[in-house]
């Protein structure tokens, strides 16, 4: 199960992982060990020239996989797994990096694969690397912060 699938209503229409948002990627992320990860695969229009992705995808989906991983991390900090039942903390970008080491190649699925570090309570740092099939394309770092109560309405 995906944290994404647990996110309150009002706070799951994000374009990259919105689970409401029916014109987004609807990113879904999940635990896989003690690491997180994504997959997906891009559509044709994401083409950046044809036969290769878009960077901005690979940005979204480095910005999505990280928060995702940060709300994983502290619900179960907090005790609970997706499927618990206990909503998940939700979780804004404060910083993104991306690294483009590699074309990405259309027609193949995606994966982000994330690694997470606490550096204060509320505010989680998740390195990320993107894989094509078995080749790295990207690598990127997310620090992102729970999302401030003022944003709740």
């Amino acid at each position: 199960m995906a944290i994404q699938d647990e996110y309150a209503e009002d706070f799951a229409w994000c374009y990259g992982c919105g689970r409401l948002n029916t014109e987004g990627h609807q990113f879904r992320t999940a635990w896989n060990g003690e690491e997180t990860v994504t997959l997906y695969r891009p559509k044709q229009v994401h083409t950046a020239i044809p036969g290769f992705v878009y960077g901005g995808l690979i940005a979204s989906l480095v910005d999505c996989h990280g928060t995702g991983s940060a709300s994983l991390a502290l619900h179960r900090k907090n005790g609970f797994e997706p499927g618990s039942g206990e909503a998940p903390p939700r979780f804004v970008t404060a910083s993104l990096q991306v690294d483009y080491l590699k074309p990405t190649p259309q027609g193949v699925a995606l994966k982000a694969v994330g690694k997470i570090e606490e550096i204060h309570p509320k505010k989680f740092k998740v390195k990320v690397e993107v894989f094509a099939g078995e080749t790295l394309c990207a690598t990127g770092e997310v620090k992102a912060v729970v999302m401030p109560a003022s944003f709740a309405k």
